[in-house]
C-alpha cells in the first residue's frame, strides 16, 4: 500500500504554464533551457509554453543580441472562468514576495512588466 507522501508527490498546484511565468518573472533574460532545469520538464516544453504565454498577450520577447529579453503583462488576466477576472500580476507578486522573504535573488525586482 502506498504512502500519502507517494500520492501526493505526482501532482503539483502549478501548472507548467504558471511556473515557466515565473522563472521568466524572476529572471527575464533566462534562457530556455535554464527554465527548464529548473522547473524539471524539457527545453522543447519551455518553448511551446513560451510560445503559448506569448500568443496569449502574457509575455512579449525582445532578441538581444543572442538572447531573448522577456517582459510580462501583468494585467492579462487569468485564464480559467472562476478566474479571470483577476489579474496574473498577484500570483507573480505572491512568489516574488516569498522570494523576498525567503532572502533570493529576484530577478523581478527589475520590474518583470517592464
Amino acid at each position: 500500500m502506498s504512502s500519502y507522501h507517494d500520492r501526493s508527490s505526482s501532482w503539483t498546484f502549478l501548472t507548467h504554464h504558471a511556473r515557466v511565468l515565473l522563472e521568466i518573472a524572476r529572471d527575464p533574460e533566462a534562457r530556455l533551457r535554464d527554465i527548464a532545469a529548473r522547473i524539471g520538464i524539457t527545453e522543447r516544453a519551455v518553448q511551446g509554453i513560451v510560445s503559448d504565454l506569448h500568443e496569449t498577450g502574457y509575455l512579449t520577447r525582445e532578441r538581444e543580441g543572442r538572447r531573448n529579453h522577456y517582459s510580462l503583462n501583468l494585467d492579462q488576466r487569468f485564464r480559467y472562468p472562476t478566474e479571470a477576472d483577476l489579474p496574473v500580476r498577484l500570483l507573480i507578486e505572491m512568489f516574488t514576495q516569498h522570494d523576498l522573504a525567503r532572502g533570493d535573488s529576484v530577478g523581478s525586482s527589475r520590474h518583470p512588466g517592464s
